[in-house]
């Protein structure tokens, strides 16, 4: 004990704290799920899933050279300036933010297809696309096969006009994970070919993942639907059944919340109700494309989970 006492002061006058703290050298675990897909001859589409330890970003190595340095929620990238017919291979480290460095991820390999000359033609768009929810965080989704002059090399899937997927072109379904519960996603798909021309999107399949456990009612409106007309857009839901009325609602216009609808007294859609109905006045251009979702402001205060998203053009 005559020892301890001098040691812990001379902790505490060095680093000015109340106790003494071993630093993080525990590095996270090597990101998992790590897979490579040659988008087109210069282009390879590397992903993986995202970390289970906290971390601040990612690192992707090329054949051990750093190519690309990514935050933490990217959990993929197009790498590219590569060579066609070539084949490359890649690795992924995760970092946190005490400096630590995972190993290496396990190696995902590609190799990208030649290079076609003045190929300005896209491939046509997947005829048919099916989904379903798996779970509260995950999805299946299905496409039928696209056709091109100089053949299909990838097909990217999209939610909301953002890509969150890229397949091979063998492939004509995939597993989505990372989603979340008690919520209404659109999804659609496009091939692309060589030359990174890419199709008008397949048909939208809308899938809603179910609550979790113990999560309770969908809190997400229902049936959302936009409708354009010249100089307004006229919104429909069916309201989320929470047990008591849902007095606003909170709507997001390409990704950004740009308006609350609120419901005065004698207006308020009662629980579970359905023809909830909104009308906007819009003055952008004519031809404007919008992507719309919905959500509830819940009774205990929190928002709810997200309608389905919709795709409008402002009329004339």
């Amino acid at each position: 004990m005559r020892r301890t006492a001098p040691l812990l002061a001379l902790c505490l006058a060095a680093t000015g704290l109340t106790a003494c703290t071993a630093a993080d050298t525990t590095p996270p675990a090597a990101p998992a799920g790590i897979t490579a897909q040659a988008g087109s001859a210069t282009s390879v589409h590397v992903m993986w899933q995202a970390a289970a330890d906290a971390v601040t970003n990612y690192q992707v190595f090329q054949a051990g050279r750093l190519v690309r340095e990514l935050p933490a929620d990217k959990t993929m990238v197009d790498i590219t300036g590569l060579s066609p017919q070539t084949g490359y291979a890649f690795t992924v480290r995760a970092r946190d933010a005490a400096g630590n460095t995972s190993a290496p991820s396990a190696s995902a390999e590609a190799t990208t297809p030649a290079a076609k000359a003045e190929d300005r033609q896209a491939p046509t768009a997947p005829a048919r696309t099916t989904g379903r929810a798996d779970g509260p965080r995950s999805a299946t989704l299905s496409w039928s096969t696209a056709t091109d002059d100089t053949g299909v090399t990838a097909y990217d899937v999209y939610q909301g006009g953002i890509r969150i997927h890229t397949a091979g072109p063998g492939e004509t379904g995939t597993a989505l994970t990372g989603l979340q519960p008690d919520t209404g996603y659109t999804f659609t798909v496009r091939a692309r070919d060589g030359a990174d021309n890419s199709s008008p999107d397949g048909p939208a399949v809308e899938v809603t993942t179910p609550p979790s456990a113990g999560q309770g009612p969908g809190t997400a409106p229902a049936e959302f639907t936009a409708t354009a007309s010249p100089g307004a857009v006229t919104l429909t839901w069916t309201a989320p059944d929470t047990g008591r009325p849902t007095t606003e609602y909170e709507l997001h216009v390409n990704g950004r919340p740009v308006t609350a609808i609120q419901f005065g007294a004698g207006a308020v859609p009662a629980s579970g109700a359905a023809g909830v109905e909104h009308r906007l006045t819009v003055t952008e251009p004519a031809g404007t494309r919008w992507t719309l979702k919905l959500r509830a402001r819940l009774p205990d205060g929190n928002w709810g989970a997200f309608s389905a998203e919709r795709s409008i053009v402002l009329a004339a």
